[in-house]
Formats: C-alpha cells, sequence, structure tokens
C-alpha cells in the first residue's frame, strides 16, 4: 500500500461500513483517489452534512433533520395504529409499500443479550410511552425474522398485551411468485401454521 496515513484513515473509515473488508475498503479508497476527486470531496461534504444536521424524531425514533419527522407531522394517518420496526431502513421500505397509513416506532435495534443489548438499549420505555397515549389501539410488531428480531417482538407483544393493546406481527410464508420447491423448509412451515 502507499505510504500515507491519510490514505490509511480512509481506508478504516471505510472498514466501518457493513459488509466492507480490508480488500473492498482499499479499492473504494484507491478508486475515489484515483478517478473520482470531485466524488471524494462530495462524500465528504454529505457525511459531515448528515453528522451535523439528522437527528432522531422526538415522537418516532427515526432519521429526521427537524424535531418530529414528516411522517408523525402527517395529520392524515391513523393515529390509531404503530408499526414497530428495527430501523430507519425497515421504516422506508414499509413506506415503500403505500399499504401502511398509520405511524411508526424505531427501535434502532433489537434485543441481543449475548452483544449485550438489553430494553433500554433500543429505547423500549419510549416506545411504551408513545403507546400508551390512549390513542393508540393496535401495535404491529414489523421486526425481522431472525432471532433476535422474534425474541424483540415477543418482549414487547407480551409486555403491551399485559397493558391491554392489540398486538399483531407481521405475516410470514411463501413470497409471491415463487415455487414451493424452492423456497426454504422453515418458511414452508411457518406458511402452512399462520395459513388463513
Amino acid at each position: 500500500m502507499a505510504d500515507s496515513s491519510s490514505l490509511d484513515a480512509l481506508v478504516e473509515a471505510l472498514r466501518r461500513l457493513p459488509g466492507v473488508g480490508a480488500k473492498s475498503a482499499s479499492r473504494m479508497a484507491f478508486h475515489l483517489l484515483q478517478h473520482d476527486r470531485a466524488g471524494t470531496q462530495m462524500l465528504a461534504r454529505a457525511l459531515e452534512q448528515a453528522a451535523n444536521n439528522v437527528r432522531h424524531c422526538e415522537r418516532c425514533n427515526t432519521f429526521t433533520e427537524a424535531a418530529i419527522c414528516s411522517v408523525c407531522q402527517d395529520a392524515r394517518r391513523d393515529g390509531t395504529k404503530i408499526c414497530v420496526v428495527e430501523t430507519p431502513a425497515d421504516q422506508a421500505a414499509l413506506e415503500r409499500t403505500g399499504a401502511f397509513r398509520g405511524y411508526y416506532f424505531v427501535l434502532m435495534g433489537k434485543l441481543s443479550p449475548l452483544d449485550g443489548i438489553g430494553p433500554k438499549d433500543i429505547g423500549l420505555a419510549k416506545l411504551f410511552e408513545r403507546v400508551l397515549d390512549g390513542i393508540v389501539s393496535e401495535v404491529i410488531l414489523a421486526t425481522n425474522f431472525t432471532a433476535e428480531g422474534e425474541a424483540t417482538a415477543h418482549v414487547i407483544g407480551e409486555a403491551l398485551k399485559q397493558r391491554g393493546l392489540t398486538v399483531t406481527r407481521l405475516a410470514r410464508g411463501v413470497p409471491a411468485g415463487s415455487e414451493l420447491e424452492y423456497v426454504d423448509l422453515g418458511t414452508i412451515a411457518h406458511a402452512l401454521v399462520d395459513r388463513r
């Protein structure tokens, strides 16, 4: 590698991205510096601006530049429904469907005792405060179908059911357009159990 502490710092910074190892980070750094100096400057400005301006919405915890995000400000939404997701990316995916017109709460993670992530680390107290406002009647748990996502949904669901709220979970099963012989066995099993 070239003799440059600035280049080494860039490679190390790029390695912080998920799924980016040392080789990929080096390739990105060399590409930016060799072929796209303007892109390098644009990336640096965008990162600095985002780091300085983006914060958490006071109501739903997603990313926003305002105190309250645009979704939470939308009075046309159904205030009786809150959809709980793990990340802002999950919220964006649900929003792109156009199928949900309620509000959201973004956990910014999932319970993971092995990694030392407990209820306080993902803001469950703030979630409970939000959904127990007397307006919300249904909480839709849209955490991922991983072991940690399932555990997170279970903990939230049990706590909210004890407080008298209706708690539902995203359906899971065979994807539309797929052929059964190519679907994994766990998905087929869940589809059979959750059939309607």
